[in-house]
């Protein structure tokens, strides 16, 4: 007897309504399952749960049963951290070329056309100023859904022109990292960004100008080499990815085991590398809270 599926006794009584339990012990199909119409319910890719997809909007991508905290984009975090989403975005049409004709296997300056229209994007970063909570605050927000939120030439720019802003204005700087790291195909212009993003950091330190530096999965390579651990409180969120490079680098380097969730936010907080992890429904209260604490003490001196 041919036998289309294995038996399994958690869906022998709670399965899903499109199988049926035989006599036998066997499952067979019937009637196929009707299609859901999309954006009407999300799954966790952790526990697997599902959630109307208004209920999951509502509580900012993090699933309600296990508060697994799903990755979203710039224009998500726009949405939770600044005051009625109104913001104003700056340099938005900043866009790569191909200074070194870079051909893997396709082109890169295909894979820039390819990446601009899946994503609508012109690149791995999107830059903006509004109001937290009536305070003025400057967003870099990286998105990985860009060529994994690899920083190139114009990552580094936009940011850098981000802080300039800044220091015009004298408005806090906050910096969201998403990114698998430096961007190959640009070679030595992309671990340019390293240098020129820091060294802007710290003309923003000298000016007595808060930075935030939230971290998010992941956070990898040259991005957290540089400007994302560079900040006067680097935060993160739960179970965020952090680190330079991959577990599996490290293991082979150093011929070891590595330590139980090695390169967790929660690791690093354990190690003193980050000053807190915080919740995404608890961000924008706490970010709000930490600048007008920073701002009370610098008026204080």
């Amino acid at each position: 007897m041919n036998v289309d599926f294995e038996y399994d006794d958690e869906l022998s009584g709670n399965g899903p309504k499109w199988y049926q339990r035989t006599w036998s012990g066997i499952l067979t199909k019937t009637k196929d399952k009707k299609p859901t119409p999309d954006g009407l319910w999300e799954r966790c890719k952790r526990c697997k749960e599902v959630a109307p997809t208004k209920e999951w909007i509502l509580n900012r991508y993090v699933c309600p049963s296990c508060r697994f905290h799903e990755r979203i984009g710039s224009l998500e975090y726009f949405d939770i951290l600044f005051d009625e989403n109104n913001y104003t975005e700056i340099n938005a049409n900043l866009s790569s070329a191909d200074p070194l004709k870079f051909n893997d296997s396709a082109p890169y300056s295909d894979r820039l056309i390819v990446a601009k229209k899946k994503t609508g994007l012109t690149d791995a970063v999107r830059t903006g100023h509004g109001t937290i909570d009536s305070q003025p605050l400057m967003i870099a927000c990286m998105d990985f859904s860009f060529i994994g939120g690899s920083m190139g030439s114009v990552v580094g720019e936009k940011i850098s022109r981000a802080i300039d802003n800044c220091l015009q204005t004298g408005t806090p700087f906050l910096m969201i990292s998403k990114s698998g790291g430096a961007r190959m195909m640009e070679a030595a212009y992309s671990l340019m960004q390293m240098a020129k993003t820091s060294a802007k950091l710290a003309l923003l330190h000298r000016a007595g100008i808060p930075y935030i530096s939230l971290l998010t999965n992941p956070t990898t390579g040259g991005v957290t080499a540089s400007f994302a651990m560079l900040g006067d409180f680097n935060i993160a969120e739960p179970e965020s990815l952090i680190g330079f490079a991959g577990p599996r680098v490290i293991r082979e380097t150093i011929g070891r085991d590595l330590p139980k969730d090695f390169q967790s936010a929660e690791f690093l907080l354990d190690h003193g590398f980050l000053d807190f992890i915080v919740n995404r429904n608890e961000l924008k209260q706490k970010i709000s809270g930490l600048l007008h604490v920073i701002w009370s003490l610098k008026n204080t001196k």
